[in-house]
């Protein structure tokens, strides 16, 4: 064996061993998520910490307001799926993606492997428009959205993903990020707008970091 591979197995023999050990026990129940955007300001802040729970939505659907990671629309959207240039990466795959040093090399990375953080705010059979301000229509009447601080502004080149009366199908949700003004979500994807509820890995339980900020969801 050559120095370099000696070399490399002692920098990241240990942290792969471990991440591979972490990861493949990984809760039946819940897990850890880290939140890379601000698509979801105020509420979530880049850099928080959460815990995701994964019991109750094998139970029950996700309703209004729930908080929920899902898998990407990349791996479900069929019109997205057709753009791609090679097949879609099996589960193993994107598994051992998340690894390091693989996790580090540039263009290693599919979009089809990532999760995504947003709100439910439209369930199945509701009748739902978005306007050009970011607010939602359910059923002819405006919902109140407490959560929600960054509304898209209105001029001319931005219609915020403006779309009219739809009607949600059985089993889907219509899910957005609070920052309406910036979060690519169910107003912007090609195709189909919503999310079938067999893509939910689970929803927010707690935030654990910042300190700061510990505690539980609320909707």
């Amino acid at each position: 064996m050559s120095a370099s591979i000696k070399s490399f197995f002692k920098e990241w023999g240990l942290l792969i061993l471990l991440t591979f050990f972490v990861s493949s026990c990984r809760s039946f129940f819940a897990e850890p998520r880290y939140i890379p955007s601000g698509s979801m300001l105020p509420e979530l802040q880049i850099k928080d910490r959460l815990i995701i729970e994964k019991i109750s939505l094998r139970k029950s659907l996700p309703k209004r307001g729930d908080i929920v990671v899902f898998n990407s629309p990349y791996s479900f959207n069929e019109k997205l799926i057709s753009k791609r240039s090679k097949p879609l990466p099996k589960k193993r795959d994107c598994f051992f993606m998340t690894f390091p040093p693989m996790s580090f090399i540039p263009g290693l990375r599919d979009q089809a492997c990532d999760a995504y953080i947003k709100r439910v705010v439209a369930l199945p059979g509701e009748i739902v428009s978005v306007n050009n301000k970011g607010e939602v229509i359910i059923n002819n009447k405006l919902i109140h959205e407490p959560y929600v601080s960054y509304k898209c502004s209105l001029t001319l080149f931005n219609k915020c993903g403006e779309f009219e009366k739809i009607k949600v199908p059985e089993d889907h949700f219509l899910v957005l990020g609070d920052n309406r003004s910036n979060s690519w979500d169910g107003r912007y994807w090609p195709g189909s707008k919503f999310l079938h509820k067999n893509e939910i890995i689970g929803k927010a339980y707690l935030r654990f970091w910042p300190l700061s900020k510990i505690g539980f969801f609320n909707k």
